[in-house]
């Protein structure tokens, strides 16, 4: 499919693009998320038509904001349907935490071995709780009854779901740089109780200490090729 190419200033027509998504993170569109698939639209990189949350009426929007024709919704990206929640059902529930970890606006509360449960004014009906769960406990309830694309979904539902997911990003980055700290800690310690002749905190050391592992892992490659003995 042609992609028309964007007009100048595609930052501030990413931003547009980006309000008008409705913020649901789903991935659906094949970018990470919605900001990213804005980005890309505004790039000329991406169609307008990818966005199964948003639907007819979504598209819509972009092609107005774009200037680009209307097209029809991408069918390899899903189809436009009712707002759905997601439910737990807790007497099979394992609480192993893989759907709270995916749930891009931490709509899923719980702990480990723990039944969880979901927030029903959060949940964007993202679904990519469903696929992670171990003991398929997690079903789709349809909660917009004939409503579909933006007529299921309000812009203040839009907007709070891009606040949770921004601070679900944060939360994350600073989960795994915290993580990072205690490791980095931990292998400190270690090696400060290691004695002195041992450390090898000095780069040219750590270098002369991989010269010699891989010129003996070249020798024992030769002897190999040559029939000899290991």
């Amino acid at each position: 499919m042609t992609v028309t190419a964007a007009p100048p200033s595609s930052n501030g027509l990413a931003d547009r693009i980006d309000a008008a998504l409705p913020q649901t993170q789903c991935t659906r569109c094949g970018f990470p998320d919605c900001r990213r698939y804005a980005e890309a639209v505004a790039a000329g990189e991406a169609a307008i038509n990818r966005c199964p949350p948003g639907g007819a009426e979504g598209i819509a929007r972009l092609a107005r904001i774009t200037g680009q024709p209307v097209l029809p919704l991408d069918a390899e990206r899903g189809h436009e349907g009712p707002l759905n929640l997601a439910v737990i059902d807790e007497a099979w529930c394992i609480g192993c935490t893989l759907c709270i970890k995916a749930c891009p606006v931490d709509c899923i509360i719980g702990a480990p071995k723990l039944m969880h449960t979901v927030i029903d004014e959060l949940c964007t009906g993202c679904e990519l709780c469903i696929p992670v769960c171990p003991v398929d406990c997690i079903s789709l309830a349809p909660v917009s009854g004939d409503r579909t694309g933006w007529a299921a979904w309000s812009q203040a539902q839009a907007d709070a779901s891009r606040e949770r997911y921004a601070f679900h990003q944060l939360r994350v980055e600073r989960d795994k740089r915290e993580n990072d700290e205690r490791l980095a800690a931990k292998a400190a310690a270690k090696l400060a109780d290691l004695p002195s002749h041992t450390r090898l905190t000095d780069p040219d050391a750590i270098e002369a200490k991989r010269a010699v592992i891989e010129a003996a892992l070249a020798r024992a490659k030769a002897r190999q090729s040559e029939g000899g003995p290991r």
